[in-house]
């Protein structure tokens, strides 16, 4: 594996992640007010963004390790200073109107989770309908378990031919860094290992004891 870059020089040649990502082709939405409003975030909580988006038009986002609600404002802010357009899954009997519009527009996707296989399925089809798709999942799926990365974010990408990508929290330095593009061998059991021992490793959660 290759040495996560110092605190000084986060990605050599690259000092502004946001700026750096403007002209890739991940999926975007808002424009500089919003990416201002992102950075205010990150600043405010005393973090920082290293790394970029990598070329691609469709990943499944691995953020981890998840132990803490604060996450989700830095997930927020992570998305608002890259202008990035982030998916993830909800239960569909949540999508009632009016709150179905405001899910779908903040890229809530609603699973039926009644039918066998339903969240693969049905995630591998939204991905086959859209030219850009970027899904965020958290494979611990709670905030206080240290068993083991449930593997569905991996059967999702085998089934949609869809890469994996690391976004990284590491408490110690207060970054969020846009890791890397995860090499898949085609074996659940080897591929979680290697990407939970990978970021248990080179990563610490707000709440340590969590992860």
């Amino acid at each position: 594996m290759d040495a996560l870059p110092d605190d000084d020089n986060p990605v050599p040649g690259r000092t502004d992640p946001s700026e750096a990502s403007a002209h890739g082709s991940y999926p975007r939405q808002g424009g500089p007010i919003s990416r201002w409003i992102g950075k205010t975030i990150l600043a405010l909580m005393g973090w920082r963004l290293a790394g970029e988006w990598p070329a691609e038009d469709k990943l499944i986002i691995v953020g981890a390790p998840h132990t803490s609600n604060w996450d989700l404002p830095l997930s927020l802010g992570m998305q608002m200073s890259t202008n990035l357009r982030l998916n993830w899954m909800m239960k569909a009997e949540a999508f009632v109107w009016p709150f179905s519009i405001m899910f779908k527009a903040l890229g809530g996707i609603p699973i039926d989770r009644r039918a066998a296989g339903a969240v693969v399925k049905q995630t591998s089809a939204v991905f086959n309908r859209r030219d850009k798709m970027y899904l965020g999942i958290t494979p611990t799926g709670t905030r206080s378990s240290k068993a083991g990365y449930r593997k569905g974010y991996l059967r999702i990408a085998y089934a949609a031919d869809v890469p994996i990508f690391i976004v990284g929290v590491d408490a110690r330095r207060k970054v969020l860094t846009l890791d890397r593009i995860w090499p898949l061998t085609g074996d659940l059991e080897t591929d979680n290992d290697a990407i939970r021992d990978y970021v248990r490793s080179t990563y610490q959660g707000i709440n340590p004891e969590r992860g």
